[in-house]
């Protein structure tokens, strides 16, 4: 290994539907200071940042990995949703301007994270990922990789972060355990 290199596995995650989603988070969860989270959703003009669970960010950061954004919100990600869950400014993924169609049922970011990770581990968090997504990277990455669907509907749960801490014990990896 080269020093220097940062061989942690990847996590790319995306925002809609894995951090932020589709329906309001169960009242028994914890969320941001009342008043402050209505204020900074106001600001930006996007109440569902409310959905914004923000032990995400804790427990994204105990898993060990090197966090990467993997979302249309490209570097807005880091103006608006790293503050809320108290992630530092992430690596942004940033998506070529092409429009040219993947073909077999291939998320139009597969191809692309796969060559971001360099021949690395990775872990994939978003809500749209398929069969056909994971036997591609099966077939064309050379190292361990975790293709992972969030329900959108519900978003990040507890049961979501144990099975990618499951992942990253097996790859050989030493993260700190989930508070």
């Amino acid at each position: 290994m080269t020093p220097g290199v940062d061989r942690r596995p990847v996590i790319f995650l995306d925002v809609d539907g894995p951090l932020i989603p589709f329906k309001a988070r169960p009242v028994g969860r914890r969320r941001s200071s009342g008043g402050t989270a209505k204020r900074q959703s106001e600001d930006t003009g996007n109440p569902l940042l409310d959905r914004l669970n923000p032990d995400d960010g804790r427990r994204l950061l105990a898993l060990g990995c090197r966090l990467v954004w993997a979302t249309t919100w490209m570097a807005e990600a880091n103006e608006v949703v790293s503050p809320r869950l108290g992630l530092p400014n992430l690596p942004v993924v940033d998506w070529p301007d092409d429009d040219e169609e993947t073909g077999r049922g291939l998320h139009w970011k597969t191809a692309f994270l796969t060559q971001w990770a360099a021949g690395g581990p990775f872990v994939w968090l978003d809500d749209e990922i398929t069969d056909a997504d994971r036997r591609w990277v099966r077939a064309h990455h050379p190292a361990r990789a975790l293709l992972y669907r969030v329900d959108p509907y519900t978003g990040l749960t507890e049961a979501d972060f144990a099975v990618v801490h499951r992942w990253i014990q097996v790859a050989g990896e030493r993260p700190r355990s989930i508070p």
